[in-house]
C-alpha cells in the first residue's frame, strides 16, 4: 500500500515539474521559435531526460532578464 502512495506522488511530481517546465519554454522571449518546438518536441518524445536537460541547461531569470536589456 505505501509503496503505491509513494509511486503515485513521485508520478504526480513528475508531471507537475514536466508540465511546468513546457509552459516555461513557451512563455520565454528569449528562445526563437524554432527553438521552442525543439524543446517542447524534446521533451514530448522524452520526457524525463528532456525535463531533465531541460532543467540543467535553463538560464536562471536573472541571466534571462539581463539578455533582454542588453
Amino acid at each position: 500500500m505505501i509503496w503505491r502512495i509513494l509511486i503515485i506522488a513521485a508520478v504526480v511530481l513528475f508531471v507537475i515539474l514536466w508540465v511546468r517546465a513546457v509552459v516555461d519554454v513557451f512563455r520565454r522571449g528569449d528562445l526563437s521559435s524554432g527553438g521552442k518546438a525543439a524543446w517542447a518536441i524534446g521533451m514530448l518524445v522524452l520526457p524525463f531526460l528532456g525535463l531533465l536537460v531541460y532543467t540543467m541547461l535553463r538560464p536562471a531569470d536573472s541571466q534571462i532578464a539581463e539578455r533582454r536589456r542588453g
